[in-house]
């Protein structure tokens, strides 16, 4: 988490550019966005109000007709063109609900809308783009990629681009939310947690209500592995990042807006980074509270606001939430609901060597008493020792797992947490098998690579032939990219050449040779 020096501060040092921004709540005050969205409704969140001994509101921009906010954005954009402009059509790229947004907005103005997404979008994204009139181009496997194309018909074909976040017209559109938050509250709050992918969302937000009630909090939270604004105001300018993470796809951006980056710089107070676990469990306190799923994306403010909480020992304070879509693949929500209670620490993953004699076994699962058991895996590993992967539930009372932790050290048990450890909890859990005698220079790696039929095959023929493959676990979460474990046997001597040779693939990956879930269960 960072904090950014107080608002007060930032009007004392700005220079004229920046009292510019000023004009930003003339732009939400005119901006047109009301014959698409609908003011969302703002909903107390009544059970997560009462676990977290705090008032929770949660501003409802999953129910907006394309089930995300950006909609206000683009048609607020596409308002204010010109006649000319209009008559020429616009275009956009993206992977999923600015497209939708755009496409809404142009088939309401009766404009010609081209929306350029990755080969890699979901069918049902683009589907849903088709179905509202979009022309839609497929173009590369990432977004940046169908972003260039999509700069290069703009110019060739005269169409005026929407840009997602950095466009003042767009920010102005987001900052709707902000208002009506204000006149839902009568600015009773005492702070709003905004999602951040390139800025637009809380740029427009947090100056709508930072010119008006200036002590109301403005805290963005972003994914810890897509922490693009949170690295860009530490660096004191828009950076860009090397890796993103693709679990929270809404706001996997590399590099935030020039405008939002000066905005977020003048009027957020902070800046929180959540998991991925973190996020699962918010979506299922959202879910608690209002029957509803949202995406990834649109459990960030929820977790960010609990993780807040946590952090700042609150009590007794108004929190506004946004939820900012619901675009989620149905296919994904096996893997939020496996994820969800590590998130709210409700379980714990644990990897145990115990000793292979008769009443170890037992003994072991005494100490984990009467609670509930999510999995449990046990394998026999030769004639002195076996090793176990238990997934265990868990109250929220404090402590638990530490305590759990000692009583089985207790035992001479050879145990250790594997709740935090990303490859355990995506790949190991879901494998049976074990060693291999036989492979005596393996080295273990993970990947991610753009999802698409065909995919997989694509992945084994860029790895080639040249080294033997020795261990392979792949599963489809239903996201636009494949993760892939993946295990090679290679000799010293031919390390290097390894290492060369996966450079030049293109995806990212990391070496989990030193593993401990690997280490233990199948090495």
């Amino acid at each position: 988490m960072i904090t950014i020096t107080t608002f007060a501060e930032r009007l004392l040092v700005c220079d004229n550019r920046e009292m510019n921004a000023i004009n930003y709540l003339e732009l939400i005050r005119n901006a047109d966005v009301y014959d698409v969205a609908i003011k969302s409704p703002l909903e107390l969140a009544s059970a997560l109000s009462k676990r977290a001994n705090n008032r929770i509101l949660m501003k409802r921009e999953d129910l907006q007709p394309v089930f995300s906010f950006k909609l206000r954005g683009a048609y607020n954009k596409i308002a204010n063109l010109s006649d000319d402009e209009l008559a020429k059509g616009v275009i956009c790229s993206s992977a999923g609900n600015h497209a939708q947004g755009v496409a809404l907005a142009a088939k309401k103005r009766g404009v010609r809308a081209v929306i350029v997404m990755p080969v890699t979008t979901p069918p049902i994204k683009v589907d849903a783009v088709h179905a509202l009139g979009g022309e839609v181009i497929l173009s590369g496997n990432a977004y940046d990629d169908a972003y260039e194309y999509a700069r290069r018909l703009e110019i060739k074909q005269g169409l005026t681009f929407i840009h997602p976040f950095d466009d003042p017209a767009v920010i102005a559109g987001q900052g709707t939310i902000g208002a009506e938050i204000l006149q839902q509250t009568d600015g009773k709050i005492d702070a709003v947690f905004v999602p951040i992918g390139g800025g637009g969302l809380i740029a427009g937000i947090a100056a709508c209500i930072k010119l008006q009630y200036p002590k109301i909090k403005i805290i963005g939270v972003e994914p810890d592995d897509s922490a693009a604004m949170r690295d860009s105001i530490v660096a004191g300018k828009p950076v860009s990042l090397e890796h993103v993470g693709i679990f929270a796809d809404g706001v996997a951006v590399r590099r935030v807006g020039d405008e939002t980056f000066r905005l977020c710089q003048k009027f957020v107070d902070e800046i929180i980074t959540v998991d991925t676990d973190q996020c699962c469990a918010a979506i299922r306190d959202i879910f608690e509270d209002t029957r509803s799923i949202v995406e990834p994306a649109g459990g960030l403010a929820v977790a960010g606001a609990k993780k807040y909480i946590a952090l700042n020992n609150l009590n007794d304070k108004t929190l506004v939430t946004i939820s900012c879509g619901a675009n989620v693949n149905f296919d994904r929500l096996r893997h939020i609901a496996e994820r969800a209670s590590i998130g709210d620490r409700a379980e714990m993953l644990l990897a145990a060597e115990i000793p292979e004699k008769p009443g170890s076994f037992r003994q072991f699962c005494e100490v984990l008493g009467n609670r509930g058991i999510t999995e449990f895996n046990y394998r026999y590993a030769d004639k002195n020792k076996a090793h176990i992967f238990v997934g265990v539930q868990l109250s929220k009372r404090q402590g638990e797992a530490s305590e759990l932790l000692t009583e089985l050290n207790k035992t001479n048990t050879n145990v250790i947490n594997l709740s935090d450890n990303e490859m355990a909890k995506l790949h190991v859990r879901h494998m049976v098998g074990g060693r291999s005698t036989d492979i005596k220079n393996e080295r273990l790696f993970r990947f991610e690579f753009p999802e698409r039929p065909g995919a997989l095959l694509d992945f084994l023929n860029a790895i080639g032939t040249d080294w033997n493959i020795s261990l392979f676990h792949y599963r489809n979460h239903g996201s636009d990219y494949g993760r892939v474990l993946t295990g090679i046997d290679v000799l010293e001597s031919e390390s290097e050449k390894l290492e060369a040779h996966l450079l030049k693939l293109g995806y990212s990956y990391w070496e989990e040779s030193d593993n401990p879930a690997y280490t233990m269960f199948l090495q």
